[in-house]
């Protein structure tokens, strides 16, 4: 697949640069902000955290594909990479918003990696741990949350919340909504405030303009240091499971950087 070059990445590196007080706290929900700061601190507690890997097992759905193995995922603020090990072979996916230049890529078990589209990196990279997506949406700027209301979720009683980023320029020649293409929905638990599902759009490498809709479910949170941890991520596509994991063990502040999510050939 090739990359699809789309006049986007010019605003989302000048409205990163944007102050916090000039674009999120003038256009945000007050409420919305509230409940996404309190959400973050019953996920990290007195906790720091700089880093996160996650170990365990984990089944993968792919049509008429269905199998099982381990997993590896890691995090960092702005940057995600999964690992897994099936029958099948090793497959992975790295996306890094911190560099200059956004990028990501995956592969399968033929090892060759495959660059990601740009419009599929404007999510969250840190897809499985939710602390880093709403720690990224509050400091950095540019971000509007909206706060829609409290409802009922997979049987759960939620708060539901919207955030989008916002760009100087916000529809491309190509009818490319800025904001609709970083859309990211929070589902908070009504009662604890912890994620207990988020929501976005990815879409075909070449046509941003069709949306596929993504769910993330978080259950089984344990306290690891003083934080709050999902142990169970479940990955949804079209509304069918997809991904299915389940944390054997959690690594807090270990020391991963920038570095150990570089995308290149081979992975």
């Amino acid at each position: 697949m090739r990359r699809i070059h789309i006049p986007l990445g010019v605003c989302l590196a000048l409205s990163l640069s944007l102050s916090l007080s000039a674009q999120q706290t003038a256009s945000s929900s007050p409420q919305a902000l509230a409940l996404l700061q309190k959400s973050l601190a019953a996920l990290t507690g007195d906790q720091s955290i700089t880093d996160i890997t996650l170990s365990g097992s984990v089944r993968r759905i792919a049509g008429s594909d269905d199998e099982s193995g381990t997993g590896v995922l890691k995090a960092i603020a702005g940057a995600g990479r999964m690992d897994l090990t099936l029958s099948s072979g090793q497959r992975s996916e790295v996306q890094n918003l911190s560099a200059t230049t956004p990028a990501g890529s995956w592969s399968g078990p033929d090892r060759v990696a495959h660059p990601m589209a740009f419009h599929n990196l404007l999510t969250e990279p840190a897809w499985f741990f939710p602390a880093f997506a709403i720690a990224r949406r509050l400091s950095n700027s540019g971000y509007v949350a909206t706060y829609i209301g409290h409802e009922t979720r997979n049987g759960q009683a939620v708060e539901h919340l919207s955030i989008s980023h916002t760009s100087p320029s916000t529809t491309s020649s190509k009818g490319l909504s800025f904001e609709h293409l970083s859309q990211v929905d929070f589902f908070l638990d009504s009662t604890t405030l912890l994620p207990a599902a988020i929501t976005f759009n990815i879409h075909p490498d070449n046509n941003a303009l069709l949306d596929l809709p993504v769910e993330i479910r978080f259950s089984d949170y344990r306290p690891v240091n003083g934080a709050q941890v999902p142990h169970h991520v479940q990955k949804f596509l079209n509304n069918s499971l997809i991904l299915d994991f389940q944390a054997d063990s959690v690594t807090l502040n270990s020391g991963l950087a920038a570095a150990n999510f570089t995308v290149e050939a081979g992975l």
